[in-house]
This record gives C-alpha cells, structure tokens and sequence, in this order.
C-alpha cells in the first residue's frame, strides 16, 4: 500500500484529543531506548532526555511520542531496556498517572500494535527493590496515529510516526527487524551504516519526506511525525510537515512544542559557558508561530 494510502487510512482511524490555547504539548520521537550497551544510541543522551522530560513535567506539558520510543528491532525483550533506563520510565509514569501520556507506535516498536503484547510487557513491571509486582502503564493504548482537534478553530493535527507505506519499515516490519538484529546491529558497531533506514541513508530519507509533503499538500493537513531523524519546521508558503528530528543525536536531543497556541522546535543540549562549566539549557531552533497559520483555510 502506498505512502498516500497508508496515511489516510490511519488519519481516519486516529483518535481525536482536544485541545485549546491553553494546551501544552511537547513531542518526541526516535529515542530508540536501548540495552545502555555499545548499540544503545539513546544512552549518551539519556540525562538530557531526563532532564528534558522532568521540566516538561514541572511545566505542566503532555508527552507525547511519536514512534520508535524504545528499541524493539535490536532488542528482544523490552524487561532490559526498562531496566537500564528505569529513570526514564520512572519519569514517563508520573505523566501516564495524570493522564499526561500519549505513545505512537514506529516501525522499531511495531510489535505493540498486539494488545496482548502491550498488556505484557507495559502494564506491569517487578520493582528490583521489592520483589513485586507494580504498575507502569497499566490499561495504556498504542496508538497507529493522533489527531489532535482544536476546540475553538477546529484545526486539526495529525500525528504519525511517518515509516507508513515505506515496505521494509511497515508491511514487511519483520523483515527489517531481523536484518537488525541479527546483521545492521553487530555492523553498527565497528560503524557500517543500514542502508535500510532513512536516518542514515540520505537518498532514502529525502524519499520519503517527499511522500509525506505530497500527502500533507494534498491534504491541507498539518502533520508532525519522525522516523527520518531529521527536524523540520516548514518555511513560509511550504506544506505544514514537522518533524521532531530524534533522541539520539551526537550532541543533542530535538522536539516541537505546542503551547499558548504556537508551534516551536526545540532542542536540549549541554552547552558551556565563559568559565567551562557545563548545563542543560533549551534552545529554540524555529518558531514559535501560531497554529492558526497552517490551517486548511490558508
């Protein structure tokens, strides 16, 4: 099924969230949790992810993640990666319990479109200090895409993970998970790139940019999604296609915000100043600018 096809039919099928002026969001994508091993490209970010999400938090934002949150093409069993990154979901729970915590499925995470599989490995966990049994994301839904509607305008936000109608990262996901796990991942290591994702094969990435702006174009829809890795926030007079960029860039981590009825692309680094010391700081990439702009009425 075509890139065209595919998104249309998870827009129709999304789940509608409304919102105000009032509404905060920030979005996130591609973390790509990992083992906390050599293969982990998540680890070398994983204070500034925390950081990050620990002052949305204190903000009074909603997370959420379009796709690829934790990876589930390298690594079998999700019980490691909640482990080695139990401070990351230790945060991601204090948002699920105030109904703050919404997650898209990506092409590396696509085994949560099971509901069995989600009810297995996200509702529970065993807590290591106690011995038992607690909850994580108890009763939480995978979701294929988002529409967030706003109460006032109407303008709708479509959010998807944007791998749909790309063969090897979504009708044939299984496929592409083996390659990964048994090839791309040992490759990765000594610094052989897979030339199957579009965030490290350039021609594939544009590729399939291209299809998503033709959608977003046609449509009059504006889309946030990841799986390139690349962030993007449209220019005047370009087709409203954004992109959260991802979570394991050398330097840095990258979202979009939504608040006070604007849209801004951030990102979170470690950044020194005069004496050398080093902090988190938030800086602002593009934006803000308000929503209403990209409407179907432009």
């Amino acid at each position: 099924m075509s890139t065209n096809s595919r998104l249309t039919e998870v827009f129709r099928a999304a789940k509608e969230i409304p919102f105000d002026d009032s509404s905060k969001f920030i979005f996130f994508s591609d973390c790509h949790r990992g083992d906390n091993g050599w293969a982990d490209d998540f680890a070398h970010n994983q204070i500034l992810f925390f950081h990050a999400l620990n002052y949305y938090y204190d903000e009074g934002f909603t997370y959420i993640e379009i796709g690829d949150g934790d990876e589930l093409w390298e690594n079998r069993r999700f019980e490691v990666i909640r482990e080695a990154h139990s401070h990351i979901f230790w945060c991601m729970q204090k948002f699920y319990t105030e109904k703050r915590l919404y997650m898209i499925l990506g092409n590396h995470d696509m085994e949560r479109n099971d509901p069995s599989t989600v009810q297995k490995t996200l509702y529970r966990y065993r807590n290591e200090r106690t011995g038992r049994e607690e909850p994580l994301f108890e009763g939480i839904t995978m979701h294929e895409g988002l529409v967030l509607r706003h109460s006032g305008t109407n303008h709708k936000i479509f959010l998807v993970h944007g791998h749909q109608g790309d063969l090897i990262n979504d009708s044939l996901w299984r496929l592409g998970r083996f390659f990964v796990r048994n090839l791309w991942k040992h490759l990765q290591i000594i610094g052989v790139r897979d030339p199957t994702s579009p965030a490290k094969n350039f021609r594939k990435r544009v590729e399939v940019e291209k299809r998503i702006m033709k959608w977003v174009q046609a449509n009059k829809q504006m889309l946030i999604a990841g799986h390139t890795h690349r962030p993007r926030f449209p220019a005047d007079g370009e087709p409203p296609y954004f992109n959260s960029g991802s979570c394991v860039h050398p330097r840095c981590i990258t979202g979009i915000e939504i608040e006070n009825g604007e849209v801004s692309l951030i990102k979170w680094w470690v950044k020194p100043v005069a004496s050398g010391a080093l902090y988190v700081a938030r800086e602002l990439l593009a934006g803000p600018r308000k929503l209403q702009s990209f409407s179907k009425k432009r």
